[in-house]
Formats: structure tokens, C-alpha cells, sequence
């Protein structure tokens, strides 16, 4: 089967030659994957984006580091390549990183799972890259135009690897306005696309995703290691999942023998994928939704006397800019707050965050410091972070954390 378009790029790369300030130098020296404009001291005028940098160091005119020019991004040069060893820039070279990045999800792929992310961008040398397989679709999500000259041979790589039987191509808002290329969000570049609602298989547990028009790929694989986990820890209980997307919280609950799960997001349309997706598996619980804002929602349950044996809050981020930090926090901490509310007897809290700027011993620290302040005793039980086809392999490349709290009265 072959793919049923050319993915040509109207540019051939060039090659660059890149001098950075002592301060840009040290990141890329260190391993970190950005190159920021500023610290660029010296390089080719006619530079575009996707040409190859070659980062030399600004005293021994020695290869530090190999990346791709971005002209539409403060971050200018994304590094594809630390100089410890010697590369050339080719479809060879791609094709084995993507083998590299599937070898560390071997271990993932032994359980009864279909579902992964098998290229998490920067962390597995493919900045402003995703993709992620559901059952025997590739979903490919751009967010730069810098994979354009090398996107043909990027995405016949990751078929073969991944032995997936369609390739869907998702493009960020950037790239869908972007004149330099032919492609479509949504475009199947591989194979078939019978539906575009995909069912697959997650620890055992049966889900779909909408590959086509879903959030980000269709589905957020990340937490997948805490849905189990809650998923066990529900059985006989009952569970509040708030901001429940999709439902993946809530499902593998219901899978578990949750006795009733309450599902609550501002979107309707995605209570509806929530309630088909529980109905993918066999339970005999009760599947409530509410439809509305988080806050208020959890606040009309506190003031009915609710209360949950299991409650999950896993909010979308609430700093995507630096100057969103402090009312992120202020976000966190009330949720925090309502969620003890809303916990019973003995019950278990679950607080997530996606902020990679919020850092993990900040936001543990702000849980720690709310439920102290309550009247209740309680014990943290375990604080995770991303599950493992999410490699972390520098520090902003870390966004998710999740504390599991248990009351003690």
C-alpha cells in the first residue's frame, strides 16, 4: 500500500552555520532542545525554516549540537541532535530514532494495551511532533512547519514501525493557515478511514476516540497509568470524576464495579462520548453526567450534602503563559478545597495538574498546604507523574502530576 499523496515540501533544506552566546551554548552542550533567538549570535541571512543548524561552539569551531531553524518561533533553532556522537541528517537517521522511541514502549505494549504515544515531540527528539497509535491508526500531530522538507519519509517510518494500517495527519491552528503545504487537518495520508470514531483497548478497557476532530490526537493518553489506578481503587465505591473529557477516569471505574460514577465537564458533546464509552464494556453501576462549569457544579453538590468515596479532579491547564501562574495556583487551591468537600468518609482525593509551568513540588506543596488547612485528617498516598510512553527527557518537557490523598474520618 502507498501512501496516497506526495508530502512535498516547496523548500530543500539548507545547511546553516550557527554560533550561539555562552549561555545558549551551555543548554544545547547540557542536552536542552530549544535555542531561543537570542541567543543566537551569528547566522546564515537567507536562513528558512526547516534548514539544517549546525551549532558550533563559539571557541574550537566544534559540532555542539544539530537542530532544525524555525523563522515563525521564539524558540529559533529546535535541537534534533547533541554532538556527543556524529549524524547525518537523513531518512536513516529518523528512522532510527522512531525505532529507538518504540523500544521504549515495548514494555507498555505487553499489556493488554493498543493505545500509546509513540513519539512525545522534544522528549524523543521531535520537536514540535506527536504521534500517537490507537489500535492500527497513526495519528501524526504537527505543530511546526519545520517537518516539512523531512515529513515524507518521517511518516512512512512511523507506519512501518508502528505496522499501523491508516495515517491520519492533525495539524495545529498554525499549520492549518500555513500556505507552505497541501495537507489537510484530518487528512488520511495512509490507508483507510472506515470511521472516524476508533475503538481501542486501554489495560483491558474498551474506548474510542474521534481521530478526526477530537482534542490534540483524539484522546489524551497521559494519564492512562492513573485510570488504572483509580479504576482498581474504585471497586464497590462511589466516584466523581470532574472534568471528565472523554470519561477515561470514569469508564475505568465503571469497568472496575464502581457501584456509581458521576461524570461532570462543561461540554455536553463530551458526556456523550464519556456515556458511549462506557457502554464499550460491561458494568452494572450507574452512570450519572452534569453538564456545567466545574466550579459551580461542585459547589451545588457541597451544598446538596453530596459526598463521593472516590473524587478525581483532573483539570485542563490553567497556565499556559507565565503571567497566568499565580491565578492557576489560586485555581488549584480552590479545587483542592472543594474536592475535600465533596470526599466522604475515608475517601480518597485524586488532584491532577497539566500546567507544565506549575512544577510538581509546587503543586504537591499547594495540596499539602490546603487540606492542612482543613479540619480533617488525611495521608498522602502516592504522587505520580507521566506514564511511560511520555519520556521525559528535559525538565519543561514534564507537565503532568497527580496526588492521591486519603481521608482518615
Amino acid at each position: 500500500m502507498e501512501f496516497t499523496k506526495q508530502i512535498k515540501s516547496t523548500q530543500n533544506p539548507k545547511r546553516l552555520a550557527v554560533k550561539l552566546n555562552a549561555k545558549g551554548e551551555q543548554f544545547v552542550v547540557k542536552g536542552h532542545p530549544w535555542v531561543f533567538s537570542n541567543s543566537i549570535v551569528k547566522i546564515n541571512d537567507d536562513a528558512k525554516t526547516g534548514d539544517l543548524a549546525i551549532v558550533f561552539s563559539k571557541n574550537k569551531n566544534k559540532v555542539v549540537g544539530l537542530g532544525l531553524y524555525d523563522a515563525n518561533s521564539p524558540i529559533r533553532i529546535k535541537i534534533i541532535h547533541n554532538a556527543d556522537t556524529k549524524a547525518v541528517i537523513n531518512a536513516a537517521f529518523f528512522h532510527h530514532k522512531i525505532e529507538l522511541a518504540f523500544e521504549k514502549r515495548y514494555e507498555l505494549l505487553q499489556t493488554n494495551t493498543n493505545s500509546y504515544r509513540l513519539l512525545f515531540g522534544e522528549n524523543d527528539g521531535f520537536p514540535g511532533l506527536i504521534a500517537d497509535v490507537y489500535d492500527s491508526v497513526l495519528v501524526v500531530k504537527l505543530y511546526s512547519e519545520i517537518w516539512l522538507p523531512y515529513l515524507e519519509s518521517i511518516l512512512k517510518s512511523l507506519q512501518q514501525v508502528a505496522r499501523a494500517n491508516t495515517v491520519v495527519i492533525r495539524l495545529s491552528r498554525g499549520l492549518q493557515n500555513s500556505k507552505n503545504h497541501s495537507l489537510k487537518d484530518g487528512e488520511v495520508v495512509y490507508g483507510d478511514l472506515e470511521n472516524e470514531v476508533v475503538q481501542f483497548v486501554e489495560h483491558g478497557v474498551n474506548f474510542s476516540a474521534n481521530v478526526i476532530k477530537g482534542h490534540k490526537t483524539g484522546y489524551f493518553l497521559d494519564h492512562r497509568a492513573n485510570r488504572k489506578r483509580v479504576g482498581e481503587l474504585s471497586k464497590g465505591k462511589s466516584v466523581l470524576d470532574v472534568f471528565s473529557y472523554a470519561g477515561g477516569f470514569s469508564v475505568h471505574a465503571l469497568a472496575n464495579g464502581a457501584t456509581e460514577v458521576t461524570s461532570l465537564d462543561i461540554s455536553k458533546q463530551a458526556l456523550d462520548i464519556a456515556r458511549e464509552n462506557g457502554k464499550l464494556n460491561d458494568y452494572s453501576g450507574m452512570h450519572k453526567t452534569i453538564s456545567g462549569d466545574a466550579f459551580k457544579e461542585m459547589k451545588a453538590l457541597i451544598e446538596k450534602g453530596k459526598t463521593f468515596d472516590v473524587v478525581v479532579i483532573d483539570p485542563p491547564s490553567f497556565a499556559k503563559q507565565q503571567s497566568e501562574i499565580d491565578l492557576a495556583k489560586k485555581k488549584y487551591a480552590q479545587l483542592a478545597e472543594l474536592g475535600e468537600q465533596l470526599t466522604a468518609k475515608n475517601g480518597l482525593l485524586v488532584l491532577a495538574s497539566c500546567s507544565s509551568r506549575i512544577l510538581a513540588q509546587s503543586f504537591f506543596d499547594l495540596n499539602q498546604r490546603v487540606l492542612n488547612s482543613q479540619a480533617r485528617l488525611f495521608e498522602t498516598v502516592l504522587k505520580t507523574k507521566h506514564d511511560s510512553d511520555h519520556p521525559i527527557s528535559f525538565l519543561e518537557g514534564a507537565y503532568l502530576k497527580c496526588g492521591y490523598y486519603r481521608f482518615l474520618e
